[in-house]
């Protein structure tokens, strides 16, 4: 029996780095596993790898920055599966900006991505679990940068705390509906988007993940396999009743000091 067997499970942004881990990781544990995205290539590659590993698995194409079809893609999985169980919230946009150097345009379409659409997407996740009468789980990826984050973060941290609040608003307003909603601030961790990232804003050169683990109290940078089990245990029965945490999933301690 896996921990999540015949779960729909949809994951937004899902198609590459944490999500893309979180889809394998819960279609090993038996999810019928739905992923959004704004490329088909990723999408589909995603859906054949996970298909013949002997999984069940779709891609909604979506641009979760239009609140409409961050609420579609949920839509469209319910009509194809008839309901969705658990929720995944990973999509982020990291794009740099300072107090003094971001601009309107750069501060919305922050809050378009991190914390817009997974409003969106769980006002119709929560619906679909309403109206069924049904419990259900969802995991909102965050950062551990929410909490004060650095200078040139601005506009992605204050998306991203407010995604705290409403993490934690959400799981009290509906934990009488058996409805589990969680978070997990995450810390660094390689992936596809942080390499680019690295190398566009920060113009890191091939040995940054070198750089970055030399830097950090377990030599090494956190991996989207590790944060994917800890995403499926949320999602599972096996996290028990456990609504409105948001961990610190991270090796630096918040409030220590040397």
């Amino acid at each position: 029996m896996g921990l999540l067997d015949d779960k729909i499970v949809l994951i937004n942004g899902g198609t590459l780095g944490v999500g893309a881990a979180v889809a394998r990781a819960a279609s090993r544990e038996g999810a019928v596993v739905a992923v959004t995205g704004r490329r088909a290539g990723p999408g589909g590659s995603l859906v054949t790898e996970l298909s013949e590993a002997g999984g069940k698995a779709m891609f909604v194409q979506a641009d979760l920055s239009d609140a409409e079809q961050a609420k579609s893609a949920v839509l469209d999985v319910v009509a194809a599966y008839g309901r969705v169980d658990c929720l995944v919230n990973s999509a982020g946009l990291t794009s740099r900006g300072s107090l003094l150097s971001t601009t309107p345009e750069l501060f919305d379409a922050h809050v378009a991505i991190n914390l817009r659409a997974p409003f969106f997407a769980m006002q119709a996740a929560v619906a679909d679990m309403v109206a069924r009468e049904a419990a259900g789980t969802i995991v909102n990826i965050i950062t551990s940068s929410a909490h004060g984050g650095q200078p040139f973060l601005a506009p992605y941290v204050a998306a991203k705390a407010g995604l705290i609040g409403l993490t934690r608003n959400t799981a009290h307003a509906h934990r009488w509906d058996r409805i589990r909603i969680n978070g997990l601030n995450i810390g660094w961790t390689e992936t596809e988007g942080e390499d680019a990232t690295q190398r566009t804003f920060h113009g890191a050169g091939d040995d940054w993940r070198e750089q970055a683990a030399a830097r950090l109290p377990m030599g090494r940078l956190g991996q989207p396999d590790e944060i994917a089990d800890f995403v499926v245990l949320l999602l599972s029965d096996r996290s028990g009743v456990v609504t409105g945490s948001v961990i610190d999933w991270d090796q630096n301690v918040l409030g220590g000091l040397d």
